[in-house]
């Protein structure tokens, strides 16, 4: 569903001018909007155009109220992030323009008396004040504690952990898939749970912010106490209004909990930036060169509010997002992105019957380069797992029980030849235990992967785990009702649950084991978390089985 409202149509004047700026023919290219950013974004300057130094002492209110984060372990490495805002929903965080020091410190324990790791680096007015420190020269494989200080402030303590060393056999590995959490829903109360919960690592699956107006209210929170502000009661269009929405979800106290209490790897679906969008193409029609300049916005302030490494710093219009962890010898994590370089939809984004504009070859849900790093991939791994974690459903789900069933072109079913490459390549390239995480659907799924969906005798090339949202979608129920007919139309499909919450899988020796975490409600506050169902997989012989 598209929500055009008056904001949006007025901000599109603006976006034509900063078009006509940089020039038409040129910002039809992906690459062009490089330029586009020299005109709408900038870069911290050097020298002496460089921001004057601001002296922390002057901070007079504590600026770290969006909390800490730290992502993309590696077996020496992690990042750690968070950004001063003393006045988080000010367009400017509270924050003058000017760049200030922030001391950053690491310990093996939480009372900081066995320091493994300091540094001092510098918030930059033209980041928002975010602050991505590389730490490195850690041990792998253990749990370390983290925190920032500015001025006489100190923020919070935030728990994270580095990778195994590459060749170690390591030890079984328990993770976390999350996505989908519109804010305006109801209540973070997954989280909480989540942070709670004893996981390595945690993976966003996509949609971390919703780009909707919110009301006042906060939606289905239903705030009474207090009224949010106008800033959020449009749709997102400006590198402002993006920056300004993560301002709102990262002050939710259950989001803050659970990034302090593991590492995140993250990756975006849509609505970070516009819903269902394919590359430079939107869904309500903005011309190519208006939606790269959004586009582009959308991109910084994603970056900008996760703990990403600098090799995923936005370059005009692009974002190098897809990219590969490992987990000793245990697993190996090849992240996706599949809304940057797909094809456009197929009939629309909606749902339609497969035929031959779905089915034509040429379709790329991934673009070919990402396709052939992560085929390259699969053949030199030497991980016993192999987990795929990408956006939207990649199992074949057929939506009613008609000989030609209908399909969602906006997952991989509107790319077929695209889905095929990925199978034949998990194929040539020997992966014996694959596992492919997704999101995007607002309910729980699990999945066998078959080598043809259409045969259900074919052979059992690997498993999928469909997280459900933390909230978007509200509620939820236990069994929505489609439960029948998609259970009767998908032979393959082992699981299905309307409720949030998360899944949690863990990596053994001999099996994988997926608990689906669920939560009875989200619109107040308080659910307890239950697991609604588990299932396994064992080494070497694919297929998902009752726990």
């Amino acid at each position: 569903m598209t929500i055009t409202t008056a904001r949006s149509r007025r901000h599109a004047p603006e976006l034509r001018a900063a078009a006509r700026h940089i020039g038409r023919r040129r910002m039809l290219s992906l690459t062009a909007a490089t330029v586009a950013l020299a005109f709408a974004i900038d870069l911290p300057a050097v020298g002496a155009a460089a921001a004057a130094p601001l002296d922390a002492a002057r901070i007079a209110e504590f600026p770290f109220t969006l909390g800490v984060a730290s992502g993309d372990p590696l077996p020496h490495s992690v990042v750690l992030w968070t950004r001063l805002a003393p006045a988080p929903y000010q367009p400017d965080g509270g924050m003058p323009a000017e760049r200030v020091d922030v001391d950053w410190e690491m310990a093996k324990d939480e009372t900081f008396s066995a320091l493994a790791a300091k540094g001092t680096t510098t918030a930059h007015p033209e980041f928002h004040h975010t602050v991505h420190v590389e730490a490195d020269g850690l041990e792998p494989g253990r749990v370390y504690y983290y925190r920032f200080r500015t001025g006489s402030w100190i923020s919070e303590t935030g728990r994270t952990r580095t990778a195994p060393a590459a060749d170690s056999a390591a030890p079984a590995l328990s993770f976390a898939a999350v996505s989908c959490q519109a804010y305006e829903d109801g209540y973070f109360t997954a989280h909480r749970h989540l942070a709670q919960d004893d996981v390595d690592l945690v993976f966003h699956l996509g949609d971390y912010i919703y780009e909707y107006a919110i009301d006042a209210a906060a939606g289905a929170r239903k705030y009474t106490d207090h009224a949010l502000s106008s800033a959020f009661g449009h749709e997102t269009m400006t590198l402002e209004d993006y920056r300004l929405r993560y301002a709102l979800y990262k002050t939710d106290a259950d989001l803050r909990a659970v990034h302090a209490a593991h590492p995140f790897v993250v990756t975006f679906d849509d609505h970070e930036t516009a819903n269902n969008y394919a590359a430079a193409v939107s869904d309500n029609g903005m011309p190519p060169d208006q939606f790269l300049l959004r586009r582009a916005a959308a991109y910084r302030a994603y970056w900008e509010n996760q703990p990403l490494r600098t090799p995923q710093l936005p370059v005009g219009s692009g974002m190098q997002l897809y990219r590969r962890l490992h987990w000793g010898l245990r697993a190996q994590f090849d992240v996706l992105d599949t809304r940057q370089y797909r094809s456009d939809q197929a009939y629309g984004d909606g749902r339609h019957i497969p035929g031959p504009e779905s089915d034509d070859p040429s379709r790329t849900i991934t673009g070919q380069a990402q396709e052939k790093w992560l085929l390259d991939g699969w053949r030199a791994s030497r991980a016993l797992w192999n987990v795929l974690p990408q956006q939207v459903c990649f199992s074949q789900r057929r939506m009613d029980l008609n000989a030609v069933a209908q399909v969602s072109m906006d997952a991989w079913d509107g790319y077929s030849a695209s889905r095929r490459r990925i199978l034949d390549g998990a194929k040539a390239a020997g992966i014996e235990n694959l596992m492919v995480l997704s999101a995007d659907v607002h309910v729980a799924y699990a999945f066998d992967i078959k080598d043809d969906f259409d045969d259900p005798d074919s052979r059992t090339l690997g498993t999928e785990i469909v997280a459900t949202s933390t909230v978007s979608g509200q509620d939820g129920t236990k069994t929505p009702a489609n439960w029948n007919t998609y259970m009767t139309a998908n032979p393959h499909l082992k699981f299905y649950d309307g409720r949030r919450g998360y899944a949690k899988v863990t990596l053994g020796e001999t099996q994988a084991r997926a608990d689906f975490k669920t939560v009875p409600y989200v619109t107040r506050q308080g659910a307890p978390v239950e697991t609604a169902a588990s299932f396994v997989t064992e080494v070497g012989e694919h297929g998902l089985k009752p726990a």
